[in-house]
């Protein structure tokens, strides 16, 4: 039940970074708060694009492939958490107000605390295969 979870998660992720990737103008424009944190930067978009489609990838290949599950889904939630937790950063100097961490919270926040649970679920799963 949990690698399907992970897998449908991961082709959430996977699906954003694809839409940053083929339109990054419609996807700046429609992810609300965007706009509000600077200029469209096309390279900008598409390179977090590229990173949110990789991330989902680790995702869904982690739930196939249950040897490689602890590093995808470990690093996957370790650039996840960085990004929440730069974003927490940002209001915390200034740089956007308080109101943008309840703005954020579906789309950077959350899959970060979801990121974190799986990678802890698989470091702590008994049925997962040996690791040397």
């Amino acid at each position: 039940m949990i690698p399907a979870f992970a897998a449908l998660f991961g082709a959430g992720l996977a699906a954003n970074g694809t839409y940053m990737l083929a339109d990054p103008i419609a996807w700046y424009f429609a992810v609300p708060g965007v706009t509000t944190t600077g200029p469209f930067n096309q390279h900008f978009v598409r390179d977090i694009g590229l990173i949110f489609a990789l991330i989902g990838l680790a995702f869904i290949a982690g739930s196939a492939r249950p040897a490689w599950r602890a590093s995808l889904w470990g690093a996957a939630a370790f650039w996840l958490a960085g990004h929440a937790l730069f974003h927490i950063w940002e209001v915390a100097v200034g740089i956007c107000g308080a109101s943008a961490l309840l703005r954020d919270f579906p789309a950077v926040t959350l899959p970060a605390l979801i990121a974190i649970a799986l990678a802890i679920w698989v470091a702590c799963d008994s049925t997962a295969p040996a690791r040397d």
